[in-house]
């Protein structure tokens, strides 16, 4: 009898199956898709210990998408929200920038006119409870103190914090707002009629806040000419790329053109004259630059509008189609691929696999691309010609530049790789403006006096050999001698964005970016610039 209801059961299941399988066909489902389908209700049903579905259909979508190309993906419904906060430009919260050191949140500097600066927090102060638990000293991460700081808009979070001297905790009942993230890092004048913007991703308010920044350089400083740099601007929104594009080219130009096997062309245009046309520009790549940043270059190269300085960029020239899981979870799927006005595509092959694809940086830096222009490797059957001036470009995976600048290697070393990656470096930074923050601040009251007049002097460096020991770091004299030109400026431009803001740094760090100072003499010298635009004499 046992034996008669186990078959039973099993033909009520198999009966279910097929059923469900007839389903799926009116849903004029492929016959993979039907094979697909039955494999999990199958597994769901038949195997023989409890499973987790949930589990088990993300892993396939996951192994699916992996059979693809290397920029379809699957998003669990927290990467979603975070990948939404980054690209969206805001995010509800307190309003602070913070960094980790030794176990403790400490806070580096906070949002102009957030809930954090109306409240009194300042730069320096310590966060030690948040809602009445202690997070100082607890082992938690950046994320879990985030987690913990973020919340919807409108609701309070208390926190306790440690400052300077004061011997009590001081407390703080601060009200959640919309915060800014803002993705345009410094924006100012490298000389008297030459502007510099530096965009750090394409968000939202990507194009609005590049706005806001060139009208202000136009119109109080007089600017002239512009260098935009997006070197290691990882992409973002192609509408913010196409925004600013259509500030700088003609009405009518084409800016960029998509188009797959199920998805028809679909093209760009600048929509009316540009608001900085007529000026010189420069635009600053390299390896690190990606996706939206090189539909821009790309498109400012095509029409000869202004020259491109760096290294080639890194060649990812695939439309992904967002698609939403009833969980809010989501897929990217690649559906087309991007192309510059003369038709160049901007990705870079993949068929060698997702793993080689990985390692092509690395394999253009061990061929002695990133430090040599002769060894660029370029196909003569992807040659294509500018619109205006007929100047030849290469097609078959990202933007070479009119002007390569070789990567600077004689200033690196292992010793700064490594105080770089244990956090060592900005620590260091931090330490020393936490202790000397009040002399620092009555010493420098303007950024120019301090770019202009601070030191790095041997006890910070000092210092710096003392921490990175303690993070078993060996000091290598010759090592250290090698980087140390680095090192000071990077101390001093991680202590001036704690005194000051975000540009400070970028102030300081670009005296020795080499393709912006290559750039200000391109823009500087009329023949050259014009010379690399194939400009014709007399033209």
């Amino acid at each position: 009898m046992r034996f008669f209801h186990f078959v039973m059961k099993r033909f009520l299941i198999i009966v279910a199956m097929l059923a469900t399988v007839n389903a799926y066909a009116q849903l004029n489902m492929t016959e993979e898709g039907r094979k697909l389908m039955l494999a999990d209700y199958a597994i769901t049903n038949l195997y023989v210990d409890s499973v987790d579905e949930s589990s088990i259909v993300e892993a396939g979508i996951r192994a699916m998408i992996e059979k693809l190309d290397p920029h379809s993906s699957y998003m669990t419904p927290a990467e979603v929200k975070e990948m939404s906060e980054n690209l969206d430009g805001n995010f509800d919260g307190i309003g602070i920038q913070f960094t980790m050191l030794r176990d403790t949140a400490y806070v580096l500097q906070t949002i102009s006119g957030g809930p954090s600066e109306k409240c009194g927090i300042a730069a320096g102060d310590k966060i030690v409870f948040i809602n009445d638990t202690l997070v100082a000293g607890k082992g938690m991460n950046a994320s879990d103190i985030k987690n913990k700081l973020r919340g919807k808009r409108g609701t309070t979070v208390n926190l306790l914090v440690k400052r300077g001297g004061e011997q009590s905790l001081l407390p703080f009942k601060i009200t959640r707002d919309q915060i800014p993230l803002y993705s345009v890092d410094a924006a100012y004048m490298v000389d008297k009629r030459i502007g510099y913007v530096k965009i750090s991703r394409f968000a939202a308010t990507t194009f609005e806040e590049f706005i806001e920044e060139v009208v202000r350089m136009i119109r109080f400083k007089r600017m002239k000419s512009l260098i935009i740099d997006l070197q290691g601007n990882g992409g973002g929104y192609m509408s913010a790329a196409t925004h600013i594009a259509n500030m700088l080219l003609d009405k009518g130009e084409l800016i960029v053109y998509t188009e797959g096997r199920k998805s028809p062309r679909s093209e760009e245009r600048a929509a009316d004259r540009g608001l900085f046309r007529d000026g010189k520009l420069v635009i600053l790549v390299d390896e690190n630059s990606a996706s939206a940043s090189e539909i821009l270059a790309g498109a400012v190269q095509d029409w000869d509008r202004g020259v491109i300085v760096g290294r080639r960029t890194f060649g990812k020239g695939l439309v992904q189609r967002p698609i939403q899981m009833p969980d809010g979870s989501m897929i990217k799927l690649t559906t087309a691929r991007y192309y510059t006005p003369t038709g160049r595509s901007i990705q870079r092959p993949y068929d060698k696999g997702n793993k080689a694809y990985g390692m092509d940086l690395i394999e253009r830096y061990n061929h002695g691309e990133m430090v040599s222009a002769d060894s660029i490797r370029l196909d003569d059957s992807l040659k294509y010609y500018t619109f205006k001036n007929k100047r030849t470009v290469y097609g078959g995976g990202g933007i070479m530049p009119d002007c390569f600048i070789p990567l600077d290697t004689t200033r690196y070393s292992d010793f700064h790789r490594d105080i770089i990656a244990k956090g060592v470096l900005p620590r260091v930074a931090t330490d020393y403006v936490e202790a000397n923050r009040k002399t620092l601040t009555d010493t420098y009251k303007k950024e120019e006096t301090f770019i202009e007049e601070f030191d790095v002097d041997n006890m910070l460096i000092d210092a710096l050999c003392k921490a990175a020991e303690k993070e078993n770091i060996a000091v290598a004299e010759e090592q250290l001698h090698r980087s140390l030109p680095l090192i000071k400026l990077q101390l001093k431009a991680m202590i001036g964005r704690e005194i000051f803001d975000s540009s400070t740094f970028f102030k300081i760090t670009n005296s020795a970016n080499d393709a912006l100072q290559r750039a200000i003499e391109i823009i500087s010298n009329d023949e050259e610039y014009n010379s690399l635009l194939g400009v014709k004499q007399g033209k």
